[in-house]
């Protein structure tokens, strides 16, 4: 499907590297930023909540999520520099897509299965239960977005001048209902299993596992536009910017592949 895309199918994707905030520029410093922010929360995973929880497995599942972490880190480091990043940009925009995915989805999603196990009274059949149905349940929102995605486009949706380009950042209750209600069943099965799980003694507790899974869904929620606009960089030349630091120009590069 994504083969008969033309420029103009996806010029509204366009506009976050119009408007500069996904530059090379911009993302080498959300890198370097980055680089702190994944070794932080890796950082409270491993010794907050780490050493404190009961989920089966937890030991290889923070050696795993820390070599993982610890490679992002150093790659954040290397593309936030000039000379590399002005040269690899496509490489830069796939790093920030891994980066913000480990520091939000993984990280986060593995905080609130750590403070799940926190309580010692919670079986490892429970935990391990509650870790297949949310992450079906994180498989399906993606799944429903992709398709949303696409039905998008290929109605024309993300072209310039459209009404997904005049009303980007108004909610479409028509095509956001299949999330809206997977998202909704998520967030009521997690608090279910709270509930029970903490029987409402620690509302902080019972807080901090919504924040942490609710981050995890919406991030799922943004991806295929992340990949999107990837292959765009790959496949249009006017996804990119030049040697100077410009946005190269659509009319230009229009129909060109790389």
């Amino acid at each position: 499907m994504l083969k008969k895309l033309t420029v103009e199918d996806v010029s509204v994707l366009r506009e976050p590297l119009v408007s500069g905030r996904q530059s090379p520029n911009a993302l080498a410093g959300a890198l370097f930023l980055g680089a702190f922010m994944q070794t932080l929360i890796y950082y409270l995973e491993y010794t907050v909540l780490g050493s404190v929880t009961n989920f089966p497995y937890k030991d290889q599942i923070l050696t795993v999520h820390f070599w993982i972490t610890l490679i992002l880190v150093i790659l954040s480091v290397i593309y936030a520099i000039p000379f590399i990043y002005k040269r690899s940009q496509r490489t830069q925009y796939l790093l920030s897509i891994l980066v913000s995915q480990n520091a939000f989805t993984l990280s986060f999603y593995i905080c609130g299965l750590f403070l799940i196990g926190e309580n010692q009274e919670v079986s490892e059949s429970s935990l391990l239960t509650f870790t297949m149905v949310t992450l079906f349940l994180g498989a399906l929102l993606l799944v429903a977005i992709v398709i949303r995605f696409s039905i998008l486009l290929r109605k024309g949706k993300y072209r310039k001048g459209s009404k997904r380009d005049e009303l980007r950042a108004k909610f479409e209750t028509k095509t956001y209902i299949p999330a809206v209600i997977i998202g909704s069943t998520a967030l009521l099965f997690i608090i279910q299993f709270a509930v029970r799980t903490y029987n409402l003694a620690d509302i902080e507790d019972v807080m901090l596992l919504l924040i942490c899974f609710t981050i995890f869904y919406t991030m799922i929620f943004v991806l295929p536009e992340q990949l999107v606009i990837l292959y765009c960089k790959f496949r249009f030349k006017s996804f990119n910017f030049n040697k100077r630091g410009y946005l190269d120009s659509e009319d230009s590069a229009k129909g060109r592949k790389l």
